[in-house]
């Protein structure tokens, strides 16, 4: 299952914990910037606009926008199939 979605942060918002493992997925920023919090990296990742983040198995991660202005992200995923997605992946 094919997903793309448009997702707004505004200043000091996040995207909370979580996982890609089985659900790959690719994030580009379209506006503003967000800092990337990752389990496999020991120092923040801050995404700027025109950015490609890939989101690949063994990704777990949160997002938050530390910028003074809204970040606008466009997010591609993939799902193994629909009986693992619910009503709150949507």
């Amino acid at each position: 299952q094919f997903r793309l979605r448009q997702l707004e942060m505004q200043p000091g918002g996040i995207v909370p914990w979580h996982s890609h493992n089985e659900r790959p997925a690719m994030i580009y920023i379209v506006s503003g910037e967000v800092t990337e919090y990752a389990s496999s990296c020991a120092q923040p990742i801050v995404h700027k606009a025109g950015d490609v983040a890939p989101e690949k198995n063994g990704t777990s991660h949160w997002w938050k926008n530390t910028g003074s202005k809204p970040a606008v992200l466009i997010s591609v995923d993939l799902f193994p199939g629909a009986a693992k997605m619910d009503e709150r992946m949507m």
